[in-house]
This record gives structure tokens, C-alpha cells and sequence, in this order.
């Protein structure tokens, strides 16, 4: 086993026994944080599919996360509203079922990533990032001026939505679910970047020439890998509002996909479990820091700077040695 194969292991088992020991101890707050790094997480190993294979440095998925926070949002409030979504062509209710809304929300993302990937492919480098961060902005404001789900001030939805056989408004329960998602998103990401799909992604990333040499189109490879990117991400953000039971502008904005960002770069670029590592140190942070100064963000700021200039290769990177760009 490699050193970051072991890293890996290590910190998936310890992301589970944490909320463990807490249900043993009857702490559900420390279950709900583990809980919400696994989100959080799972939206950066989203966003790390296309950042840490592809090269795509967006700063828009925000946008992905929201849509994912609102496809869940809309649906349930219609169900506990008892009124149709939409009448015409045909009826279309609201629901309370988890795998519908993620379905939904995965569905959602996919189409809005299609439709900003095949604007914001077409340029590179700094335009891509900001075209990205434009389109993020718009539905960040869009959401604002959306009163019809409760505008700047959000929409709350009552009771946690529901899963077949299971009690979701049990922390212990929700956890388990989100885990679950998490582990299978990692197993998905570690399929694509291994598979001839992620080679020919990566090798765009490093000569656009090259890969038109053998056939290959550098467009079509990456706006696919950004249609995954952002189905991920969406599903990360439907969950998170699940969590909170709670949906707002605010994951549409550009913090948002900053704060994604950095959980990528905190853990490792291209790392498989960088974006979980990096999750982690960043809600331990909020939640320690938090509490002693309301700019506890200056600190993130100054192991962010630390990481990047002394440890290019995030925390994992750090921890596991150099071997191995992606893993």
C-alpha cells in the first residue's frame, strides 16, 4: 500500500468513527459538522474532477452547488406546501424523496454545466475563470430576485426530506446516507481519472496538440469532464441544503466557490482525497476559530498562503511525499 493510499484510508475511517464516537456519547452537533464536511467535501472532489484532471480552474461552481441547494429546495417546499409544481402540459407535483430530488438535482446540474461549458470552454485561462465566476453571479442574482422561493431571504423547508427505510431526522442516519454518497462519488472520481476518458483529459491539460494529433477533440473531453464536475457538485448542494433544511442566494455566490476552491487546494490538486483532507481542516477551523474571532478567515488566508508557496501539493502532497501528481 502507498503512502497515499494509506492517507486515504485513514482519512475516510477517521471521517467515520468521529460521528461514531459521537452518537455513542449522544453529541449529534459533532455529528452534523462530520456530516457537513462530507457535503462539502464531496462538492470539492466535484469541482477537483475537473480542476485536478482537466486543468479548468472555475470559479463558478457555485452555481452547480446552488442549483443542486434550489432543485431540493423547490421540490420539498411544494410537497409541504401540498401545491403542484406545474400544471401544464401535464401535472407535476413536489416531493420529499431523497433519491428523486438527487436525481433531480444531478439532472439540473448536468444541463447547467452543459450549457456554461459550452460558452466558457471556448475561451481559456483568466477569461474562462471569469466567464465562470459571471455565470455564477447571475444566478446568484437571479436567486435574489426569485420572491416566488423566498428571494434574498431563502427558503426553509420544515422537515428533512426521506429516504426508503431509514430515519433521516436521526444525524447518525443522515450521516450514514451522506457517507455513503461520498464514498461512491470518490470511487466514481478514482474510475474517471484511471480510465482512457481521464488520460485523454489530462493529456489536453498538457499539450492541447498533442491530443488533436491522435484524433482527440481538447473541447469535447473537457466539457464532458465539466458536465460531470458539475453533476457532483449539484449533488453535493442538495444535500447541503437537506442539511440545514434551509436553501438561500448565498450558495450561489462567489465565496461559495471560493470557499470549494480552497478545500481542493487546502488537500491537493489533482489528489483524490485532497478535497475530503482539505474539507475537514477548513470546518475545524470555522468551528475552533469561529468562536475566538469573527475573522477567523485571516488565518485560513495564512495556511492557505503557507500551502501554496511551501507545499504546492496541498496537505496530502505534504503528508504522503511527492510521488504521484494524482492519487
Amino acid at each position: 500500500m502507498t503512502r497515499v493510499s494509506a492517507l486515504s484510508a485513514a482519512t475516510l475511517l477517521v471521517l467515520l468513527i468521529v460521528p461514531l464516537v459521537a452518537w455513542a456519547q449522544g453529541a449529534p452537533f459533532t455529528i452534523t459538522l462530520a456530516t457537513k464536511v462530507a457535503i462539502l467535501a464531496m462538492a470539492g472532489v466535484g469541482l477537483n474532477i475537473a480542476l485536478g484532471i482537466g486543468g479548468l480552474v472555475s470559479l463558478g461552481h457555485a452555481a452547480f452547488f446552488g442549483i443542486g441547494g434550489y432543485a431540493m429546495g423547490i421540490l420539498a417546499s411544494h410537497s409541504q406546501s401540498f401545491t403542484p409544481l406545474m400544471e401544464v402540459p401535464f401535472l407535476i407535483e413536489g416531493t420529499k424523496s431523497m433519491p428523486v430530488i438527487w436525481l433531480t438535482a444531478v439532472l439540473a446540474g448536468a444541463m447547467a454545466a452543459w450549457a456554461i461549458g459550452a460558452l466558457s470552454l471556448r475561451t481559456s485561462g483568466v477569461y474562462f475563470i471569469m466567464v465562470t465566476l459571471a455565470f455564477g453571479q447571475m444566478f446568484f442574482y437571479f436567486a435574489i430576485s426569485w420572491p416566488a422561493y423566498g428571494g434574498e431571504d431563502g427558503l426553509s423547508i420544515y422537515v428533512r426530506n426521506s429516504f426508503p427505510g431509514l430515519n433521516t431526522l436521526d444525524p447518525i442516519q443522515f450521516f450514514g446516507i451522506v457517507y455513503a454518497i461520498l464514498l461512491i462519488v470518490l470511487y466514481l472520481a478514482h474510475r474517471i481519472e484511471r480510465s482512457a476518458f481521464g488520460l485523454a483529459l489530462d493529456a489536453a491539460r498538457q499539450s492541447e496538440a498533442r491530443v488533436r494529433s491522435v484524433g482527440i477533440e481538447p473541447y469535447r473531453v473537457r466539457l464532458l469532464a465539466f458536465v460531470i464536475s458539475g453533476s457532483v457538485t449539484a449533488l453535493a448542494g442538495a444535500l447541503f441544503a437537506d442539511l440545514n433544511r434551509f436553501v438561500s442566494p448565498s450558495m450561489f455566490s462567489w465565496q461559495t466557490s471560493g470557499e470549494i476552491m480552497i478545500f481542493v487546494i487546502l488537500g491537493g490538486v489533482g489528489r483524490l482525497i485532497g478535497p475530503v483532507i482539505g474539507a475537514g481542516v477548513f470546518i475545524l477551523l470555522e468551528h475552533f476559530l469561529g468562536g475566538v474571532s469573527e475573522y477567523w478567515l485571516i488565518y485560513v488566508g495564512a495556511i492557505l498562503l503557507g500551502t501554496v508557496v511551501f507545499a504546492p501539493g496541498g496537505i496530502v502532497g505534504l503528508l504522503a511525499g511527492r510521488r504521484g501528481q494524482h492519487g
